[in-house]
């Protein structure tokens, strides 16, 4: 019987410590995607026990590009705190982590609860803002590669801190097929289409809300979305600046720090 309980606290020690471990499935090959998001959400419930708040869920492997990168398959989803969260414009500090890239989303604000089952209108209409946001992944595991979809589940998707733009009213935004494009360092490093996560970013909130009544997740109103990557991610280094454009939406930026 796998020791839910023990996984998490190994990926919460190797975060704490910024150290990579080998993958749970090195010697837990039969880990299930089921006890993977219960790692997920026990490593979590860490976090709040240390004072921490979720404020945001992530939606993650929705774009075939991302796929491909990481080998995998799927859409999954991750769980994110206010801890995680860098201000528009402010600073990452690449000591804290161990092998950061980033990634261009698009953010949705939630009005009302998502449910399993949605339409597309019906996930729309639950959205009440709108915004560019970056997300920077951290995975916990050796060399960040050859991993399977409950090892990626049970490191919280790979999780690590996230940054949003300025929001927009969904009512002066059409986010289906626009234009991705990400700079590093006045560099552009991905240009891709909002159509590249799900074949549409609305489409990711349905997918999450079956996830989360298949898994027993709860996304309420006034949670923020990130409902995928639009390019593969790009590895970050130091004295680096990120910027996202995203077309209809205002810039969003981080500093990156050594």
């Amino acid at each position: 019987m796998t020791d839910i309980d023990a996984l998490a606290l190994r990926l919460h020690a190797a975060r704490l410590e910024r150290r990579e471990i080998a993958r749970l499935t090195a010697d837990h090959p039969d880990l299930s995607l089921q006890e993977a998001y219960a790692v997920q959400a026990a490593g979590i419930a860490l976090r709040e026990a240390a004072g921490e708040r979720v404020v945001a869920v992530k939606m993650g492997l929705t774009s075939e590009g991302k796929r491909r990168q990481m080998n995998l398959h799927a859409p999954v989803y991750g769980v994110l705190t206010d801890a995680m969260q860098v201000a528009d414009a402010g600073t990452l500090a690449l000591r804290d982590a161990i092998h950061c890239k980033v990634e261009p989303e698009i953010a949705f604000r939630l009005a009302r609860p998502l449910r399993s089952r949605m339409t597309r209108a019906e996930a729309w209409a639950c959205v009440d803002g709108v915004a560019a946001a970056l997300e920077v992944l951290d995975s916990r595991y050796v060399g960040f590669k050859y991993f399977s979809l409950p090892d990626v589940v049970a490191d919280n998707s790979s999780s690590f801190r996230f940054v949003v733009g300025s929001w927009r009213d969904p009512a002066d935004v059409d986010v289906r097929d626009v234009e991705v494009r990400m700079v590093v360092h006045g560099v552009v490093a991905a240009v891709g289409r909002s159509s590249e996560i799900s074949g549409d970013p609305v489409v990711s909130l349905q997918q999450l809300g079956d996830l989360a009544g298949e898994y027993g997740l709860h996304v309420p109103a006034g949670c923020v979305v990130l409902s995928g990557a639009a390019t593969a991610a790009v590895a970050l280094e130091a004295a680096a600046v990120v910027r996202l454009d995203v077309a209809g939406l205002a810039a969003v930026e981080l500093v990156v720090s050594a």
